[in-house]
């Protein structure tokens, strides 16, 4: 048998996609107890939200100009805030529970830090290259 040796990828390192990949599994979790109804419509647009946040920032990290990689964290920025309203909307009609909310709502308080600290960060670089 071989030995692979895995080499971990620029985003797999930061936090902000860390803790959205640990989001995404909860989304999935929660998701799998909504009605059958909404299969292809309001569990489609929440995982379509959640990927959307961990695609964006590997997407943003393999660009070459920092302009592009704030602008890739910002839209994974909104993908989370669509997500939040998905949730709220997803809580309204008791699909989850207050608790089950509280708990997507805490992790996707972190992921939004973490995405503000790495926007923040890109644009203190872009600072000093000028």
């Amino acid at each position: 048998m071989y030995k692979v040796k895995v080499m971990l990828f620029a985003f797999e390192k930061l936090n902000a996609y860390i803790e959205a990949r640990k989001l995404v599994i909860t989304i999935y979790n929660e998701i799998k107890a909504f009605p059958i109804e909404e299969r292809y419509a309001l569990c489609d647009q929440i995982r379509r939200s959640a990927i959307s946040v961990t695609s964006n920032i590997a997407e943003g990290t393999s660009r070459s100009t920092l302009k592009d990689k704030i602008h890739f964290v910002e839209i994974a920025f909104s993908s989370l805030m669509e997500l939040l309203s998905q949730s709220q909307v997803a809580l309204d009609l008791e699909y989850i529970t207050e608790s089950k909310y509280t708990v997507i709502r805490a992790q996707i308080n972190i992921v939004a830090q973490l995405l503000s600290g790495l926007r923040r960060s890109y644009q203190n670089e872009l600072k000093t290259e000028h």
